[in-house]
């Protein structure tokens, strides 16, 4: 019987903790994992990022207002 994995609920794309670095050119995250946590995202054992924050650009709008 196969197991089927858990889909990802979390989308680093949509994550507040995730940008651009203009030194090496590309997008990654600022949460800085630990030795354990980098294991099992790497694995791709990780179902849901613990880190993980939608970024809302209109949240931060409707609080200027």
């Amino acid at each position: 019987m196969e197991q089927k994995r858990k889909k990802c609920v979390s989308n680093c794309e949509t994550c507040v903790n995730y940008d651009y670095n203009e030194d090496t050119e590309c997008y990654e995250c600022r949460v800085s994992l630990d030795e354990d946590e980098m294991i099992r995202f790497l694995s791709d054992s990780f179902a849901d990022c613990p880190y993980y924050e939608f970024y809302d650009e209109y949240k931060l709008v409707q609080k200027q207002n």
